[in-house]
């Protein structure tokens, strides 16, 4: 499916995913120039939905590689399944009439091979969308091993040769920046970064993700949201799905409107720890934050 730039818009925005020209123009250029699109940003602003709404979008599998330390070419490419292997030799051993004895040269069949992603990606018959999630949180021996990968999306598997993809795969990155990626993988992407959304962007997104909740409450929200990862250093900001989930369990409650009350019952679904709702209380407190919302200068003189 050859889409414009204004049909790429359509989409997302018919799957849920509120996206600024940006976002689209980069996606699609990642899509015409068939080369990999690495997004970057912090956690929770919508890098990996990306992945998932493009898979969506062009009706195909979605096929995810989580990454973390320690992952290796065997997670990530494929293992042999040594247990079935095993248990097939000691049945060839078993068999007296040695009829299983045959099989010990198909030990390294398809049936003993354990497709981990990028192969299940490079050997699918339909264009999958490959997601490689948290990129950043791997080593750079692995990292050398994955651009190699990407550039000519093919493997080497020894008993089999050389595989070569049978449909370069819609290749999706994501990188919460914890470590700087190298040159190499850079150079082969296109580069995309995602920042904490706006209050009207964010307004939008609660508007087509939790439409039941009321118009000023919606707004309410947005703004507070926004207010919250300004005003304050915290160890986790709070990301996209906690405003999706404050709007949520608000409307829960039958809120029309934020209250420091209603704040004070709901802060634990914003803030994830204690440091950081204490924090808030210290900090900002929900009078103020109210104070904010009505006012815009937060200038209340008190603390929820």
């Amino acid at each position: 499916m050859d889409l414009t730039i204004e049909q790429l818009k359509t989409e997302f925005e018919q799957q849920g995913y509120i996206a600024d020209q940006d976002t689209v123009v980069t996606a699609y250029l990642a899509l015409k120039l068939k080369k990999p699109l690495l997004v970057e940003g912090p956690p929770g602003v919508g890098k990996t939905e990306i992945a998932k709404v493009l898979a969506l979008v062009f009706n195909t599998d979605l096929i995810r590689l989580q990454c973390y330390e320690g992952l290796d070419e065997n997670k990530a490419l494929y293992e042999w399944n040594y247990q079935k292997q095993l248990i097939k030799i000691q049945l060839a051993q078993a068999d007296r009439d040695g009829q299983c004895l045959t099989a010990e040269d198909n030990l390294f069949s398809e049936e003993y091979l354990l497709e981990r992603p990028l192969l299940k990606a490079i050997r699918a018959e339909k264009q999958p969308v490959l997601l490689i999630d948290e990129v950043d949180k791997v080593d750079q021996e692995f990292e050398a091993f994955l651009f190699e990968v990407l550039s000519d999306f093919q493997v080497s598997i020894p008993e089999w040769g050389t595989l070569k993809s049978r449909q370069i795969p819609i290749v999706v990155l994501t990188s919460n920046g914890e470590r700087e990626l190298s040159d190499g993988l850079k150079r082969r992407c296109i580069y995309l970064y995602l920042d904490y959304p706006s209050p009207e962007k964010e307004l939008r997104i609660i508007n087509a993700k939790v439409p039941e909740t009321g118009r000023r409450l919606s707004m309410e929200v947005a703004k507070a949201i926004s207010y919250i990862r300004e005003r304050l250093e915290l160890r986790k900001k709070p990301s996209i799905a906690e405003t999706l989930d404050w709007a949520r369990a608000l409307t829960a409650l039958d809120a029309d409107r934020l209250t420091p009350e209603m704040i004070d019952l709901t802060q634990n679904i914003i803030f994830k720890n204690k440091d950081d709702i204490d924090n808030f209380r210290q900090n900002l407190g929900s009078r103020e934050l109210v104070g904010y919302l009505s006012n815009g200068t937060g200038k209340t003189g008190g603390r929820g």
